[in-house]
């Protein structure tokens, strides 16, 4: 999902980042879920490893959430939390389904 169309349908208090090279992609509050305003991560999906789709991501990211689109419903994940998992069960690669039942702050919205 594109930037501006998430940010139009999800959030308020939409900000921008103001560099091309920050890591993340939009600012803003989530609409009847938060009151609190976090960063998004919004790169897409790419193929990895056959079928298989995913993300490459960083410990050092800007971003304090990170969005997964699954066609018909978005998951929203903690970065934080996500790297904490990582380093405690030494992984290096993680499946969605497996995360939204891992990880405490896990949001699924429908498109």
């Amino acid at each position: 999902m594109e930037a501006k169309e998430f940010a139009k349908k999800y959030l308020t208090k939409v900000k921008w980042p103001r560099s091309k090279k920050a890591t993340w992609d939009v600012e803003g509050i989530l609409k009847n879920i938060s009151n609190r305003e976090f960063k998004f991560d919004l790169r897409p999906m790419k193929p990895i490893e056959g079928e298989q789709k995913g993300k490459y991501g960083s410990l050092k990211t800007g971003a304090e959430k990170i969005v997964c689109d699954l066609g018909d419903q978005l998951m929203i994940i903690d970065a934080e939390e996500l790297h904490l998992y990582l380093i405690a069960n030494r992984k290096r690669k993680v499946y969605l389904n497996d995360l939204s039942e891992r990880l405490e702050w896990t949001i699924i919205l429908q498109k």
